[in-house]
C-alpha cells in the first residue's frame, strides 16, 4: 500500500467488504499464475513444475499461489469466496489437462488431477510441517509423481 502511496483507508475504501478484497487477491494471485501456465508447452510445464514445488515457493519469496496458500482459508469461507477458488482450481486443472496427452491408464483430465494435487498439496503440507527435512521431502516427491505424470 505504501508503495503505491495510498493510506490503509483509502486502499480499503476500494472493497464494498473484507470478503470482497479476499476474493479480489485470490482472482488477481489466479490471474497471474495462469498466465505463466497460459504460455508454458510441455517443458515450460516441467520448469513450472520444478519451481513451484521448492522451499522458497513454499516459504512465499515467489509469486503466491492462491490454491496452495489460501487452501485451508477457503475451506472456511463464505460460498463466494469458495465459488471463485472452485473457478480457479478447475481452470488450472483445464490448463494443465490440455497440455497433456491421454496414455493407457488415464485420462488427460485424471492426470491433471493428480497433477494440481500433488502440487497444491504439496505446498500446503509442506507449508503446514515445522520440519524443514520433512518439508522438503513432501516437496521432491510432490515434484517426481508430478514430472512422470507430464511425461509418462
Amino acid at each position: 500500500m505504501q508503495d503505491a502511496g495510498l493510506t490503509r483507508g483509502a486502499f480499503y475504501h476500494h472493497f464494498a467488504s473484507k470478503k470482497e478484497l479476499y476474493n479480489e487477491a485470490l482472482r488477481n494471485a489466479a490471474r497471474a499464475g495462469g498466465a505463466l501456465l497460459e504460455r508454458a508447452g510441455t517443458e515450460g510445464l516441467r520448469q513450472m513444475v520444478k519451481s513451484y514445488l521448492r522451499m522458497d515457493h513454499r516459504d512465499g519469496s515467489q509469486m503466491h499461489c492462491p490454491l496452495a496458500f489460501m487452501v485451508n482459508d477457503a475451506a472456511r469461507q463464505d460460498e463466494i469466496i469458495r465459488d471463485s477458488y472452485t473457478r480457479i482450481l478447475t481452470a488450472f486443472v483445464a490448463r494443465l489437462e490440455s497440455r497433456l496427452a491421454a496414455t493407457a491408464a488415464m485420462t488427460p483430465r485424471q492426470r491433471a488431477l493428480q497433477i494440481a494435487v500433488a502440487m497444491i498439496g504439496g505446498v500446503a503440507l509442506a507449508r503446514a510441517v515445522d520440519d524443514d527435512r520433512l518439508a522438503e521431502e513432501i516437496l521432491v516427491a510432490s515434484q517426481a509423481g508430478c514430472l512422470q505424470l507430464i511425461e509418462p
